[in-house]
């Protein structure tokens, strides 16, 4: 059973990412501070945009993190194996290559392994939008790859 761990403020990453996780053995936990999810071991944490809170990090445990883009000091007090990075400059792992109101494209600039062990190719996806942030959807489309579901289950 793959663990995962969502740390957000209410921006409903959370729910999104348990409605990815039907269907498969993972139990998603969602909390507002990184200390929630402190002795656990996690496969996967997600971490919103606006997540707060950072000071806790050092004492969480996971395998993959996926995490806003600019926050190196996160990145780097954070103990996972793998970090993958979103958000709008193209060091990140997902970016948004175009965006207008019906639909996103969300380019996958490096590849990555998803949790069931699959590698994840350099490739371009085109999301409907649904009135979520642009980061918001990069978390989204990130999770999803990760859990091994297709672009088009968001």
């Amino acid at each position: 059973m793959w663990q995962i761990g969502v740390w957000e403020r209410d921006e409903g990453l959370a729910e999104r990412v348990s409605r990815l996780a039907e269907g498969t053995s993972a139990l998603v936990r969602a909390c507002r501070h990184p200390a929630l999810l402190a002795g656990l071991s996690l496969d996967l944490l997600v971490v919103s945009p606006g997540a707060t809170g950072w000071a806790g990090a050092g004492a969480l445990n996971c395998r993959t993190a996926l995490l806003p883009g600019g926050r190196s000091a996160l990145t780097r007090a954070l103990p996972a194996g793998t970090v993958l990075s979103y958000g709008a400059s193209s060091r990140n792992t997902l970016t948004l290559s175009s965006l207008d109101e019906l639909r996103a494209s969300v380019a996958v600039q490096r590849e990555f392994i998803s949790l069931d062990g699959r590698a994840v190719e350099r490739q371009e996806l085109v999301l409907p939008c649904d009135g979520c942030t642009p980061d918001l959807l990069l978390a989204q489309a990130g999770a999803a790859l990760l859990l091994g579901r297709l672009p088009a289950e968001l």
